[in-house]
């Protein structure tokens, strides 16, 4: 991302977690009930508390790696009471949470209007690795720059404090016996300026954006992580003190997760199934880690998990942990890359490190996220995306390596990106081009396929879909992006079994710009409850201009017709929002035709326009966006 781009984004993603706490309301759970609501454990010294359930994701940036201290995160009250829901300093890397929604808290907190969330960073001992498509470049600490004063991110001056105040008609609301929520998105990509450029990067300069919505984010699996506090058999259920990322200490409230008969459990290296795993959970002690992912009733605020590790079988509880992307096989040993490492032995360590060599085995128990069944050592293929457990060493040649030959390995989502060659019944050919950021060339597909001529080809990779997901928009050149779990090593073809598919042939547009104040008093060449066309010369004029369609990045000197948005009519849930830059207040529609009303009104002749955002499926042809959602900032 360049550095120009920053201030349109910002704009943008601002707008958009305004729109998002306007049009949701109050944040308790509906029809709860009771001393403490459900998933919530009972207050134990608060008499008129309530759940406030806290998560924490990360919109994806540019970063392979972007490891920082969180300090602490507080809500406020509008009385000005504070509360502070992470008790404790706890390592995170943000680049881990673009898939990913973290619970950092479920405490109990007092009962009242919470107007605003602020989280603060440390930057003194980070760990900044910029995607700039070869492997990687690791940001000196001093050219990691706070974006306010322009100084090096480095002691005694290494925090930065991001808050996010709620609209003053939308504050999250906890009453006692409900459930809160409030979802926070650290952006990487609207935080982070990258310069020169992300294939040359030298620095990073940081303005931090933190946007939230009082909705959970039901497209990212959810993690809980906590301490082993108690079972229940009859309910299938287990509580545990919820203990965020990878800390140990602390206490961020108590939390109950539910299990289904198909949940996989692997419990101290152990793979069970249902009952059977909450069972053998309930011969643990208290206080045995315990790693959960699955799913949060948007409702209730209940989680249910598909997949729970136990014991050893949590990174770091009693084992080294890496996480990254297999690079090559040989028999049982497997190269992976941009590693997250963390050390059992020290608390709360966790470091980057570019590669790493790990030795799997028989006594390696594997499981696939988001999945229960029967998987092996067979499973993890060149490109598969894994979490390993085990014990990290060093060779004579001072790599690093990581013995899971008796640990355990979980394959998680893999996201790989190309161009449609040839489109089959239920599968498809691609021109591979990355896996998971990393470029296709950097991976050694021997000894994937059945045979060394089936070994998988990056200029003909083949995926297989489910029926479920249609084929019908895809032709060849298109470029395309699948998430899915490579094929078993020595099973290809085909290479991939895809669960979703984003075809950017037909992808959505994402554009933010911003002019100066006092702003432009008109903006548009056409506005209307149809269409809202903003003329080249208006484009040209913005100071920040940043348009991204699919893969490729759209100058305003390119768009030589304009730009024209209109209402996207088969939006399920349009979002619409004008917000007033000096009041700090701001107003949402449901209706593109009501946004319209409302903006010709804003725009008398006197008051400018400083900026605008916009998102929907783009027209390259008409250069028009039907827009979804869509906000204009106003200099009142």
């Amino acid at each position: 991302m360049q550095s120009s781009n920053l201030r349109g984004l910002r704009l943008a993603l601002i707008g958009f977690g305004a729109s998002l706490l306007a049009a949701c309301g109050g944040g308790a759970g509906g029809g709860l009930s009771g001393a403490a609501p459900p998933g919530m454990a009972a207050p134990t010294a608060c008499t008129n508390c309530g759940g406030a359930l806290v998560t924490l994701t990360d919109a994806p940036g540019d970063f392979l790696s972007y490891i920082v201290n969180v300090v602490s995160l507080q809500l406020t009250r509008a009385d000005g009471t504070t509360v502070q829901t992470l008790p404790m300093t706890t390592t995170v890397d943000f680049s881990q949470l673009a898939n990913l929604s973290e619970i950092v808290s479920a405490a109990q907190v007092p009962a009242g209007s919470y107007v605003s969330a602020s989280i603060t960073l440390d930057y003194s001992s980070a760990t900044i690795v910029v995607d700039n498509g070869s492997g990687g470049v690791t940001i000196a600490a001093n050219q990691i720059i706070d974006g306010q004063t322009m100084q090096p991110l480095v002691k005694p001056n290494s925090t930065m404090t991001l808050s996010l105040s709620l609209p003053a008609g939308a504050p999250l609301v906890v009453t006692p016996g409900t459930v809160a929520n409030l979802a926070l998105d650290f952006n990487l990509a609207a935080s982070n300026a990258i310069t020169p450029s992300t294939t040359n990067p030298s620095t990073v300069t940081v303005n931090p954006v933190l946007t939230g919505s009082l909705v959970p984010d039901q497209s990212k699996q959810i993690r809980v992580r906590g301490s082993l506090v108690s079972t229940d058999a009859t309910a299938g259920t287990y509580t545990v003190d919820v203990h965020p990322f990878d800390d140990d200490s602390g206490n961020s409230g108590q939390y109950t997760v539910a299990t289904t008969p198909t949940t996989s459990f692997t419990i101290n290296g152990v793979n069970y199934t249902g009952a059977a795993g909450l069972a053998e959970l309930a011969t643990n002690p208290a206080s045995t880690m315990t790693v959960a992912y699955g799913t949060l009733d948007k409702t209730t605020m209940a989680f249910t998990a598909t997949n729970v590790q136990a014991g050893s079988s949590v990174v770091g509880a009693s084992r080294d942990g890496i996480q990254g992307s297999v690079l090559a096989r040989s028999g049982d040993t497997v190269t992976l890359a941009d590693d997250d490492v963390m050390h059992a032995q020290l608390a709360n360590d966790m470091h980057y490190v570019p590669q790493v060599i790990a030795t799997i085995g028989s006594g390696t128990t594997v499981t696939e996220l988001g999945r229960s069944g029967a998987y092996n050592i067979q499973d993890i293929s060149v490109g598969q995306r894994v979490q390993f457990t085990g014990k990290l060493a060093t060779d004579a040649s001072g790599n690093a390596t990581l013995d899971a030959s008796t640990g355990s390995a979980m394959l998680l989502p893999t996201r790989i990106t190309g161009t449609v060659g040839t489109v089959g019944v239920g599968s498809l050919t691609l021109a591979l081009q990355s896996i998971d950021g990393q470029p296709a060339a950097s991976f050694n597909f021997s000894g994937t396929g059945s045979t060394s001529a089936q070994d998988a080809l990056a200029a003909t990779y083949v995926a297989v879909l489910p029926a479920a997901l249609s084929t019908s928009s895809l032709t060849p050149g298109t470029t395309v992006s699948l998430q899915g779990f490579v094929a078993p090593f020595g099973s290809a073809p085909p290479d991939f079994n895809a669960t979703t598919v984003v075809d950017f042939g037909n992808a959505q547009a994402e554009v933010a710009m911003h002019w100066p104040a006092p702003g432009e008093i008109a903006p548009f060449a056409i506005l209307t409850d149809a269409q809202a066309s903003i003329g080249p010369g208006m484009l040209t004029a913005a100071d920040e201009f940043s348009m991204h369609s699919a893969l490729t990045e759209i100058h305003a000197p390119l768009l030589s017709v304009g730009l024209t948005l209109t209402p996207d009519m088969a939006a399920s849930n349009p979002k619409f929002v004008i917000i007033h830059q000096v009041s700090e207040k701001a107003n949402s529609y449901t209706t593109f035709n009501d946004f319209v009303t409302a903006l010709i009104a804003e725009l008398n002749g006197t008051t400018g326009m400083v900026g605008l955002a916009a998102a929907g499926p783009y027209d390259a042809a008409t250069s028009t966006i039907s827009v979804d959602q869509m906000i204009v900032m106003m200099n009142d």
